[in-house]
């Protein structure tokens, strides 16, 4: 499978660009975030008055997820993954996203950079993911 693609059953992205793209033996997938698809965000809860609660973990744990989907439309699974670069607000919030990132990833795994951003697409996220794959052929294209 190459090219690229936007995944049914996902947040629709908010732009002209692919879920994930792949080239040769290398799959792309966009920076990702907790957001599913009628737009309300994984660890994001707003009550009646407005306060809002915001949870890196849960967060975390929903964007590693949304990628291993989207990976999975495209014949790979989070092991395949060789790079993550990870946009934070907050470096406040690394030690919970660190946690969380530990729970799917170890030392064998992606090469990872984690940077902190000013702000991200919408004001109730923490964080968004960008992953790059390795598809081996043999392993996965016969």
């Amino acid at each position: 499978m190459s090219g690229a693609r936007v995944i049914a059953g996902k947040a629709t992205p908010r732009g002209r660009f692919p879920h994930v793209k792949v080239a040769g033996d290398f799959v792309f997938v966009s920076g990702t975030s907790s957001r599913r698809p009628d737009n309300t965000f994984v660890g994001a809860d707003v009550d009646e008055v407005g306060t809002t609660d915001l949870d890196v973990r849960a967060q975390t744990r929903a964007v590693i997820e949304n990628i291993r989907d989207i990976l999975a439309e495209v014949g790979a699974d989070l092991s395949d993954v060789v790079q993550i670069t990870t946009y934070l607000v907050s470096m406040n919030d690394f030690g919970g996203y660190n946690e969380v990132y530990g729970e799917f990833f170890d030392e064998g795994g992606p090469t990872r950079t984690t940077v902190a951003v000013h702000q991200l697409p919408h004001p109730h996220l923490l964080i968004e993911i960008q992953a790059m794959a390795h598809l081996p052929r043999t392993a996965h294209h016969g």
